[in-house]
């Protein structure tokens, strides 16, 4: 496992590689064609969508770099007084992304392969999930009007679609990847309205964007890995 942590790059196909590519040109482009100088949010960007390559294929890699985007997320948040993404990243999205680092680095694929096993579902996760989603939910929008947040409404929806993303992320369930569509969607809106005052974050809603597609790759990735590895526990036991 840890070799293969080390050596990451490795294991993309040529399709992860040109959609990478495409991601990252598509990104800076955007920034330097209206002549940004918000430096960060490039550098946000550019280590979301890496990361995300990496989550497709399941390889705990990705945690470490989205990590680094959280924390540079939370600093460009703050400048533009998005203090429910701030918070969010800050008091969920870290938290949770060290621990389903842990929970991935604790289950790996079969023979040692640097994809992560995948989850199974369980009907108390809906129990769980659902009252705890409303109450975090509720709790960020008093939390978040307080403070002052722009885009009130935008930036609580956010809340809700983070915490089932990184929810349902930490159990191994492809349907996290379903949920940051979701949030993706949400972020997309959140930052059109941030751009219609600044031009200069038009970089961030290229990136939202470009995280939806990789997010859509990410679940039909994970969605595959699940329907082969089921196939596979299916035959062992038709030989048992």
């Amino acid at each position: 496992m840890k070799g293969k942590l080390r050596n990451p790059l490795k294991n993309l196909t040529k399709f992860e590689w040109a959609l990478w590519a495409c991601s990252v040109t598509a990104i800076t482009v955007s920034f330097f064609a209206v002549q940004s100088r918000e430096y960060l949010t490039l550098v946000s960007s550019l280590l979301g969508v890496t990361s995300l390559i990496f989550a497709a294929k399941g390889d705990a890699f990705a945690l470490m770099l989205m990590i680094c985007f959280s924390s540079v997320y939370a600093t460009v948040s703050y400048f533009t007084r998005y203090y429910g993404e701030m918070i969010i990243y800050l008091t969920m999205q870290i938290p949770t992304s060290i621990v389903s680092l842990i929970c991935w680095l604790k289950n790996p694929g079969d023979k040692g392969s640097a994809e992560v096993k995948v989850g199974k579902f369980n009907k108390i996760h809906v129990f769980i999930l659902i009252p705890a989603a409303a109450a975090i939910t509720a709790a960020f929008y008093f939390i978040l009007r307080a403070f002052g947040t722009a885009n009130l409404i935008p930036s609580t929806i956010s809340v809700a679609t983070s915490f089932v993303a990184l929810y349902l992320m930490a159990l191994r369930l492809p349907a996290y990847a379903a949920a940051f569509i979701l949030n993706d969607i949400v972020l997309i809106v959140l930052w059109s309205l941030q751009c219609a005052q600044s031009i200069e974050y038009i970089s961030m809603v290229v990136c939202f964007s470009i995280f939806l597609i990789n997010d859509a790759y990410t679940f039909i990735c994970w969605t595959k890995r699940k329907r082969l590895a089921a196939k596979a526990l299916q035959t062992c036991k038709n030989l048992d």
